[in-house]
């Protein structure tokens, strides 16, 4: 999911007092107790060698460019296993 600049620098702006929060649970003492540490999956950096017109494509969509291709990629994969079973 994308956001412009506009629009991000609108909801950087709401004033804190008209933030809707009272659809958001309380963090009690409870919730901390059966909290679990989730720690983000890492990356393997790597050399890959790609077509020029598969880079540049992918480079102009903008920042954040290599997570796009490996978000096509994953899809790929799940794809493929996917259908292999």
């Amino acid at each position: 999911m994308t956001i412009s600049p506009k629009r991000l620098e609108e909801l950087q702006n709401i004033p804190e007092p008209a933030i809707d929060t009272s659809d958001r649970p309380k963090l009690d003492a409870s919730f901390w107790e059966k909290a679990q540490l989730v720690k983000p999956l890492t990356k393997q950096a790597i050399s890959l060698r790609v077509d020029r017109d598969v880079l540049d494509w992918f480079k102009s969509q903008g920042k954040g460019y290599q997570s796009l291709m490996n978000a096509v990629l994953k899809s790929y994969v799940e794809h493929q296993v996917k259908n292999s079973k």
